[in-house]
């Protein structure tokens, strides 16, 4: 067999990200709302029922293969039972990218106008979403986020609820570098942090919201 012609055929031409189905796969919608004319962000705070609760995020969840067509289905299909909005009443605008993040996570971004005259005509899913609030889009482009940073390490060996210690990876059997029989490091993992007056907006919320206003702006193309 030539594995070359096989290539060919198996290789997609659009990128795709390696070891994908290793990841948690996800999929949100950053909804833009326009009330008396100006444009804002709608962000939700995750209800004290739900994983990572009072955290604030955008409409989104997990990709359902049996449930969704494509990760857009999956963001619409959380917008709509997360804020009680009908799918007709969402404009897609476009897709802002794709987020890798250091703790196993996979997160398709779109973005969205929502065709609603109030936040009042949202019928929130009180089970998922504690509440929701907007900030203007131009807080975001005149604003800076604040820039901290985590570390994020590898332990190839785990200890158990008994105490017992677990080889995750052993070392010493495989004939792997020693260095690898303890935990190292993967560097620094930046985080962002925009404070307002509502709520906090931070991490992987703020990442897509810093990619967003990036784009937006005219004549900055430098990111931290």
């Amino acid at each position: 067999m030539k594995y070359s012609a096989l290539i060919s055929k198996k290789i997609s031409k659009e990128p795709e990200i390696i070891g994908r189905d290793r990841y948690l796969n996800s999929a949100v919608l950053i909804p833009i709302v326009e009330l008396d004319g100006i444009e804002y962000l709608l962000f939700q705070k995750r209800s004290q029922k739900v994983r990572q609760p009072g955290e604030v995020s955008f409409p989104g969840g997990h990709y359902e293969f049996q449930k969704d067509n494509g990760f857009l289905a999956t963001a619409l299909r959380e917008t709509c039972e997360e804020l009680g909005i009908e799918k007709k009443k969402i404009r897609v605008l476009g897709k802002l990218g794709t987020y890798v993040g250091p703790m196993g996570v996979i997160v398709e971004a779109f973005i969205g106008k929502l065709n609603i005259s109030s936040l009042k005509e949202l019928k929130i899913d009180a089970e998922e979403v504690d509440r929701v609030f907007i900030l203007p889009i131009d807080f975001f482009i005149n604003t800076e986020p604040l820039v901290y940073f985590s570390r994020v390490e590898l332990h190839p060996k785990i200890k158990n609820e008994e105490g017992e210690i677990i080889d995750l990876l052993p070392v010493k059997k495989l004939g792997l570098p020693d260095r690898y029989a303890f935990p190292w490091t993967k560097g620094k993992h930046r985080v962002f942090i925009y404070k307002n007056d509502e709520e906090t907006v931070w991490g992987i919320t703020a990442e897509l919201v810093y990619e967003l206003v990036n784009k937006l702006k005219p004549d900055n193309n430098e990111k931290l």
